[in-house]
């Protein structure tokens, strides 16, 4: 018999580092950092988004819906409809251009590439953007550590773009208390946040899940007792 240094009951099985995802690799995954499935879907919204620039990009949508300023309706003195400046945003030179390049420059750093040229206004520099991304994207999820939230900011950005491109109202996002999931000799305390468009709850802080209206009652159940605690240990203290 051999001694070995680390028991299996002490082993963890590696997961997808994609905030969103967080399920185990599977052994044919070994050594990546973001699952196939985290891939495939990223390819996926990469392909979409050269389709929502140029949508957007469109002096129909930057007005749609758009109401000119004072109720005025015709006449030289008339303002001009202002844009909608959430649209503006995104095809502007801050928008889906710049914050695709930022990824791309991270990328070409980690590789000790030389950064990309310029490549001109937004409207010609997201195929490239997009075409560097997509090309390149095996790598990042077989090869960078940081490629979880680069997958987790292109999904943003996707959802973004094509909720403007639909027409459809974003959900809320509202605060749910505090992650109590046991860390070490404590507890998480990751601020939790729920959507008001879907019943699952993830912790960016230690990946805890809740999915079920079972699991919401625990979570609740587990915030309450986190709070009797801490209010016992501070009328300890005093």
């Amino acid at each position: 018999m051999h001694d070995h240094p680390t028991s299996l009951d002490q082993y963890e099985w590696p997961t997808c580092i994609t905030p969103r995802c967080g399920r185990q690799l599977w052994v044919a995954e070994a050594g990546r950092y973001a699952c196939r499935p985290c891939e495939d879907a990223t390819a996926r919204r990469l392909r979409d988004l050269p389709g929502l620039f140029r949508q957007l990009d469109t002096t129909a949508m930057l007005m749609r819906g758009a109401r000119r300023p004072g109720g005025a309706t015709s006449g030289s003195k008339t303002p001009p409809i202002p844009p909608r400046l959430e649209v503006l945003a995104l095809v502007g030179p801050g928008g889906i251009a710049a914050r695709l390049s930022a990824i791309e420059d991270a990328w070409r750093a980690a590789l000790g590439w030389t950064v990309a040229p310029w490549r001109g206004n937004p409207t010609q520099a997201v195929p490239h953007l997009v075409g560097f991304l997509g090309n390149n994207l095996l790598w990042a999820c077989s090869s960078y550590e940081s490629v979880g939230q680069d997958i987790d900011d292109l999904c943003k950005l996707h959802s973004e773009c094509a909720a403007l491109a639909s027409g459809e109202k974003r959900p809320g996002r509202v605060q749910i208390g505090a992650c109590p999931t046991v860390v070490g000799d404590g507890w998480c305390g990751t601020q939790l946040t729920a959507s008001t468009g879907s019943h699952r709850v993830h912790c960016g802080g230690c990946g805890g899940r809740w999915e079920t209206l079972g699991e919401w009652r625990e979570l609740r159940a587990a915030q309450d007792a986190v709070t009797v605690e801490q209010a016992t240990q501070t009328g300890a203290a005093a």
